[in-house]
């Protein structure tokens, strides 16, 4: 990214939220000149297919790190004019935000099990949340699964688009569905971009593993055997928990998200779903599998590949799966742990086999819920 640029877009941001888009407005215009364009250009990516949220827009070679809902398209789309690009830093509106029409739906219930609404909190902070308990004793319980919804969705939205429950009651999983508020976040997305909120100790991290290990300890589940997953904003967070709580996540499920590290605040957080080169934190510290569509427009795809951090020799098998071509590649990372990376064509920024009744799924491809639970299952120890 250009300095220049981003350092102008970081007054102007600045500027915006003092309530003075006006000279915002000017200061970008005035950077722009000088690179000689005055709208966003136009900077195709090698990203394939069409993408799944039903809209267009530009993609920007190094002002889009200013456009709210930065994407990746293969082919130009029209341009956005500059006056939207302020207007969008004037809402202040987070990375990974998507604007599909959130799903008022709710997760069916069999008979004995339990969709709970909870509460927690900490010395760091609390989050609401569902807890789902499948049907039967405690004594068959194996493992948690923390699941982090994209930004926009609900816990209920996340659980009936995922079909995580049905997992939970065939393999004996309590299911926890954190709940993003507007307070932290104006678009409920995971601030996965900011640095407080990127290490063990502190921020959105500390509440989360905190809230699993307290639902973990109460149904006897014990570390290396809870596990996080998420979409998007939240897969870039699950992503974090690993890296950050490796003893407490036994492994860790990434769909649509990016890699610890990616970013460090708004601008970087465009650049890096951009598919601009990033600092990542490293290879992750646990085991992980990542799903990413290629032709996401969202998340560029080469965040999964990132997030993978698997070497150019590690083999690939490629497959159809549902209508798509699937490429699954498997190894270890520079860690030692054991990776799965899903690459699946034709599926944009959406949960890979997803149900449509939930937002942000494509039910073609790979039921991303079963694939995640069988890796994470292969992590288990047998209950005693």
């Amino acid at each position: 990214m250009n300095s220049d640029f981003a350092s102008a877009m970081r007054r102007s941001l600045a500027l915006t939220r003092a309530g003075n888009p006006g000279e915002a407005t000017r200061l970008i215009l005035k950077t722009l000149r000088a690179s000689g364009s005055d709208q966003t250009p136009v900077a195709p990516e090698p990203a394939a297919g069409a993408q799944v949220p039903p809209r267009q827009r530009a993609t920007a070679r190094v002002p889009e790190s200013a456009i709210p809902d930065a994407e990746i398209v293969d082919t130009p789309p029209p341009r956005r004019r500059l006056r939207e690009v302020v207007a969008g830093l004037a809402r202040k509106r987070p990375p990974v935000a998507p604007r599909q029409k959130r799903a008022q739906v709710a997760p069916p219930v069999p008979d004995g099990a339990r969709f709970e609404h909870r509460q927690y909190r900490s010395a760091h902070g609390g989050r609401d949340y569902r807890l789902y308990v499948p049907a039967g004793p405690a004594k068959n319980i194996r493992g948690v699964v923390i699941m982090l919804h994209g930004c926009t969705q609900t816990p209920e939205d996340f659980a009936v688009g995922t079909g995580m429950n049905a997992q939970a009651d065939q393999h004996g999983l309590v299911v926890v569905y954190p709940e993003q508020t507007r307070a932290e976040n104006p678009a409920q997305c995971w601030n996965w971009f900011r640095t407080s909120d990127q290490s063990a100790g502190a921020g959105e991290p500390a509440i989360l593993s905190g809230l699993a290990e307290t639902v973990a300890q109460e149904f006897g589940v014990p570390p290396g055997q809870v596990f996080a997953a998420g979409l998007s904003a939240g897969g870039a967070m699950a992503a974090i928990l690993g890296h950050a709580r490796p003893d407490l996540f036994g492994a860790v499920g990434v769909h649509s998200g990016l890699a610890p590290g990616s970013a460090t605040d708004m601008v970087s957080a465009f650049a890096a779903m951009r598919g601009d080169p990033t600092a990542a934190a490293g290879p992750l510290k646990v085991p992980a599998i990542v799903f990413h569509g290629l032709a996401d427009t969202t998340v560029a795809p080469v965040n999964g590949r990132r997030g993978a951090g698997l070497p150019g020799n590690a083999a690939t098998q490629s497959r159809q799966v549902s209508g798509r071509n699937v490429h699954v590649t498997a190894g270890r990372n520079a860690a030692g742990h054991p990776v799965e990376l899903w690459e699946i064509e034709g599926i944009g920024h959406a949960w890979s086999g997803g149900a449509p009744e939930g937002s942000y799924t494509d039910p073609s491809g790979p039921d991303a819920s079963a694939e995640m639970v069988r890796f994470f299952r292969s992590r288990m120890e047998p209950r005693a």
